[in-house]
């Protein structure tokens, strides 16, 4: 039976996420975005928001609809051990940035949180509080939110899907509870309440952050998918339900418990498969087919 033009798209994605993993496997971590964004033939970029410089990638990908969609990657590495809190607060590796790798058709951008990717010494305003307590302060989401402004203009867009890895489902959360552009949310092990995450796990209260929880209310008519992993240990399936225990109606929100798959394993190489799933239907303009991207 002859195969699709689909499913050659599907295998490709596969082989670029998988090609992707391999020849960066062994960089050190700052290094990695770049050289999958220069494998991969997508764009890096740094942006200077308002308050710090942040590094983002886009793909060379259009299809005409208006529409892009953003990956925010997660915290990165804000400690090094329970009471040591690190230098750097970039990943060991771009979780998001894979999995932006794997989305499944249209204009598609990665953004990365402050402070993450910088040379030492050269980002601006990269106290260690912006990747501890206040890693989801006002002035982040204000200065992501001016990343997202540069990247929507310089793809013509009009609306904007958001997704977030880990603590960047947060951001996602934040920056749609203050647009109006944005028409779908999609998380992957995001801890959507903050102050049940930092309860039930025993964790110091995120104090200069703000708490998406607060925001679940105002962002509860725009559809989204929340992706959350049974074994995770890490942020647990009921930060996602008492997160939606805030809305009013809650009938526009899915949640995709995933069994076997932890805070990181394995996102990224099923991301492929898991975005196509019927359940993201839901998020208008989601599902490009292959056909239509030029």
């Amino acid at each position: 039976m002859p195969h699709s033009k689909h499913s050659y798209s599907f295998l490709f994605m596969i082989l670029l996420v998988l090609s992707a993993c391999s020849s960066t496997e062994f960089l050190p971590r700052q290094r990695k975005a770049k050289a999958i964004a220069d494998t991969s033939g997508w764009s890096y970029q740094s942006i200077a928001a308002k308050q710090f410089d942040l590094i983002a990638v886009a793909s060379p990908r259009g299809n005409g609809t208006g529409q892009l969609t953003i990956y925010v990657e997660g915290d990165g590495l804000a400690f090094l051990g329970p009471r040591t809190i690190s230098s750097d607060p970039t990943p060991d590796d771009p979780t998001a940035l894979r999995l932006a790798l794997g989305h499944p058709g249209g204009s598609t951008a990665y953004l990365t949180r402050p402070c993450q990717y910088q040379m030492a010494g050269s980002g601006r305003n990269c106290h260690p509080s912006y990747w501890t307590s206040h890693r989801y302060a006002p002035e982040v989401i204000e200065s992501m939110g001016q990343a997202v402004d540069v990247l929507k203009d310089r793809a013509g867009a009009q609306r904007l899907v958001l997704v977030g890895y880990s603590g960047g489902g947060a951001i996602a959360v934040l920056l749609a509870a203050r647009r109006s552009d944005v028409v779908g949310i999609v998380t992957v092990a995001a801890n959507l309440d903050l102050r049940y995450w930092t309860s039930t796990e025993k964790l110091a209260p995120l104090s200069g952050s703000l708490d998406p929880a607060d925001a679940a209310h105002d962002v509860e008519t725009i559809p989204q998918v929340h992706f959350v992993g049974r074994a995770d240990d890490v942020v647990a399936p009921g930060v996602v339900r008492s997160y939606i225990s805030h809305m009013v109606d809650s009938s526009k929100v899915r949640v995709i418990e995933v069994p076997g798959f932890g805070h990181v394993c394995c996102w990224a190489g099923k991301w492929p498969e898991l975005s196509g799933r019927s359940d993201l239907k839901i998020i208008p303009g989601w599902a490009i087919p292959a056909g239509n991207l030029r």
